[in-house]
Order: structure tokens, then sequence, then C-alpha cells
């Protein structure tokens, strides 16, 4: 082989080397943050586009967001290392930590502290205002729907204060609720009239009514719950050692310091209907793993 194809093959193999070497530090840079499918898709990638930019710019490493399809992906996802640092409700919080050990609560919004669910109904089922818990027997028999299977405020606290009314999801029409798969279709659906009845995310209802996304002649709130405790960002063990001592605890910062003065700041928070993070502790989520379980949620 001629000197000249020698020096091009020795001069490829030392690029393809350094590829091969850089390949999994960039990966193991990269910071990969997710989130509970619980609204529309388009807003939600807006929103975590927006994040990500924030928190690479505050961090100075490279944050990517990786949409999952369903709830229990979410959790999955997590466990397996897919993501780094999750949105979760809850219930797939707790879930996440107890198949992720050592996993952390990081923060929760000002308003998750003491959150609430909506019922809401089509005005053409005949349903009044409820006054009292006691009062959701009236349920019974209607077409009623729950959002996704695994949602702490658009199923699991939703069914275990219908539990404490003693209405059972086999005593709706059909004999079973439906899972819309979202806050959003839940609003939908009862609007259409393709069920009666149904319990979402208050938070996602107000929003819903402030951006004229509801026809309040056709469906309207009937009641709301007591408060319970709700979303929080979650993060994996491990990341100081993958990107640098202390690094968890700039990212619980990096989180707590978004606030409106900046214009990213701003489409966050109002994204997120909140008007800042707070510091969020394990312990605040011990009532939600007992109703989990009661609920038969958490095994």
């Amino acid at each position: 082989m001629p000197a000249r194809e020698q020096r091009a093959v020795v001069v490829l193999g030392l690029l393809i080397g350094l590829m091969t070497t850089a390949l999994p530090t960039m990966a193991q840079q990269l910071l990969r943050i997710g989130a509970i499918p619980d609204q529309n898709p388009e807003k939600l990638n807006r929103l975590y586009s927006v994040l990500a930019t924030q928190l690479s710019n505050e961090l100075k490493v490279p944050v990517r967001y990786v949409p999952v399809s369903n709830y229990p992906a979410s959790v999955s996802a997590f466990r397996s290392g897919s993501l780094d640092l999750v949105w979760f409700g809850g219930l797939t919080g707790v879930q996440a930590r107890l198949q992720t050990p050592g996993a952390r609560v990081l923060a929760q919004r000002d308003i998750d502290a003491k959150f609430r669910s909506v019922f809401i109904a089509n005005t053409a089922s005949g349903l009044k205002p409820i006054k009292s818990q006691k009062q959701l027997t009236e349920l019974r028999g209607k077409r009623f729907t729950f959002g996704s299977e695994s949602s702490t405020s658009g199923r699991l606290m939703p069914q275990y204060f219908l539990q404490q009314a003693r209405v059972s999801p086999s005593q709706f029409a059909g004999g079973r609720a439906g899972f819309s798969k979202s806050h959003d279709a839940t609003i939908a659906l009862v609007q259409s009239g393709a069920y009666q009845a149904g319990a979402l995310n208050s938070q996602v209802w107000d929003s819903a009514l402030k951006e004229g996304r509801v026809d309040t002649k056709k469906v309207r709130v009937i009641w709301q719950t007591p408060t319970y405790v709700d979303y929080h960002w979650v993060v994996r063990p491990g990341l100081d050692q993958r990107l640098g001592k202390g690094f968890t605890n700039r990212l619980q910062r990096a989180l707590l310091n978004i606030n409106k003065q900046s214009e990213n700041g701003r489409t966050i928070l109002e994204l997120f209907a909140a008007d800042s993070f707070i510091p969020a502790k394990e312990s605040q989520y011990e009532s939600i793993e007992k109703v989990g379980r009661q609920l038969g949620k958490i095994r």
C-alpha cells in the first residue's frame, strides 16, 4: 500500500476512534426530562421545550424533552434510566420512587400542596350542583368518565371520594367508568354528551375556561373535591456521579429559581398555571401512597 494511502487509513482510524469515544461522553452529559401526558401533546411540547432551554442555560448542560405515550410509560422510562427528571402526578411519582430506590422529590408548584379535582356534567344530563359529598350517589346510573387510569387528579382521588360516598364504578351506566386518557379529553367528551359526567384536574378546567375552550351552556362544574397533594418533580439517583458533584442540588435550585421576571420564566409558569415552584419532600405523598394501595393501584 502506498505511503499516502497508509497515512489516510491511519487518519481515518483516529477520527473513528475520536467519534466513538466522544459519543458516550455526550450521552453522559445529557439531561433527559419528561412528564406524564396529562394534556394535549402540542401544549406539552411547547411547555417542556421552553423549560429544557431554561434548564440548559442555567445548568450549562444539554437538556432534552422526551415525550412518552402514557402514564405507565413515564414510570417505566424513569425506572430504566431513559428519563432523569420527570414531572409526575402524585400517584405516578409514588410508583416511580418505589420502583427506583434512591429517587428524590425536588419540587412542586405552589398550587400542588392543596390541589383539587372537579366533577363536571353535561347540562342535558339533569345533574344539579352537588352540595355535599354524600350527594355523589346521584352519579349512579350515569355515563361517567375518569381521565387516565393512573391519574391522581383524574382518577385516583375522584374514585377515592366516590368510594367514601359509597359509589363504585360498577354503579355507573354500563357497569363501569370510562377512561378518556387526559383531562382535556374528559372536558371534550362530557361537553359533547358522550359521557354525562366526569372528573378532572381543577387547574386544567380553570385554564380551559380562561382560554375559551369550554362551552358553559353545555358543561359545568357540579362538585369540587377536598384538597390533597399532587404533582411534583422527581429525579433519578446517580446524577451527581454522571453530571458532576452537587448537580442534583443545582437542578433543584434551577427549578425553584424559575420566576416571572424573565420571558422564559413567565412562559413556563403560565403554562404550569403556577406562580412559582416550591420545595417538596417524599413524606408529603404518604397519603397518596395509602390511597393508591387501598384502591389497588400500588401493590
